[in-house]
């Protein structure tokens, strides 16, 4: 999910459009969006087309942002949205484990009555104060959390912290990224406003990248390409990760606990990221017939 467009549900002529994108995940937004005299006919017209034929043969990741749940329009989103095919909801304003947990029940019973076959997840957005202290206790609240999203506008606004403020962003970016690890879930990126600037959504990206981060949210097709390609492992890692998968299969073979890989002193921390890196890259169709015959892919 290296890049996930941002789709209004109140616009349903840019819905073909969004699906014939370059992204890897569609975010259709229930919220912000959609002013409230439209949220009835917004959340219609996307279920429509989450139940069409298009959608439910995509292979994109879709994923539904619900209005907050502190709001009349949460239960009505939920019971409207929650549908086969749909991969995530996107939980905005998550500020306490009960919120997330009542969240995931209220989820539930929409699945239920909507005949869902597999339980569909959680991603919140970590966008106050509150939420990025608790982030781990949040992301820790239920099962259905698969992952933490930075929320920075919402986050940086009320504080008067400037969005483009580098040490801010670093360290939002580390509390999310290593609430996330806690919790065994994802961290995803936020948004970049400022459509015109490539430069400076590229060099967003990649500071997200270096931490950990497994993708960045897009407000504008514009920005797609320069995600994927930002995201997307380089050959040289893909090969030296593929080389220490062999080299980890190799060592326990023998019960060699430390070894080295291309000059690099390896160890099991080591290995994990290397196994988490040649899975990414095999989904996304980026290793060789010859390296899938050597990992057994």
């Amino acid at each position: 999910m290296r890049s996930k467009l941002f789709v209004p549900a109140s616009r349903p002529e840019l819905f073909a459009k969004a699906l014939a994108s370059a992204a890897d995940a569609l975010s259709f937004d229930l919220e912000d969006s959609v002013a409230p005299t439209r949220k009835q006919h917004a959340r219609a017209d996307l279920r429509g087309l989450l139940m069409s034929d298009d959608a439910l043969n995509s292979d994109k990741t879709l994923i539904v942002r619900v209005n907050a749940m502190h709001t009349p329009h949460f239960n009505f989103d939920l019971g409207a949205i929650a549908l086969n095919g749909v991969s995530l909801i996107n939980l905005p304003k998550t500020e306490s484990v009960d919120d997330v947990r009542a969240a995931a029940v209220a989820l539930e019973a929409a699945e239920r009555a909507n005949g869902v076959a597999s339980p569909i997840r959680l991603l919140l957005t970590i966008e106050s104060p509150r939420a990025l202290r608790l982030g781990a206790e949040l992301a820790l609240a239920h099962p259905r959390v698969a992952g933490l999203q930075l929320g920075l506008g919402d986050l940086f606004e009320p504080l008067g912290i400037a969005r483009r403020e580098t040490a801010a962003i670093q360290q939002a970016l580390f509390s999310v990224r290593i609430a996330a690890g806690h919790a065994g879930v994802f961290a995803y990126d936020t948004a970049f406003a400022d459509i015109g600037d490539v430069s400076g959504f590229r060099a967003e990206a990649g500071r997200a990248q270096a931490f950990g981060f497994i993708g960045k949210s897009c407000i504008h097709p514009s920005q797609i390409a320069v995600a994927n390609e930002v995201f997307r492992p380089s050959d040289e890692d893909i090969q030296h990760a593929v080389r220490v998968v062999e080299a980890a299969r190799d060592a326990d073979r023998n019960g060699v606990a430390a070894y080295v890989v291309d000059g690099r002193m390896i160890d099991p921390p080591f290995v994990e990221r290397a196994r988490i890196l040649v899975h990414d890259a095999a989904r996304l169709g980026l290793l060789s017939k010859t390296q899938r015959a050597s990992l057994g892919i």
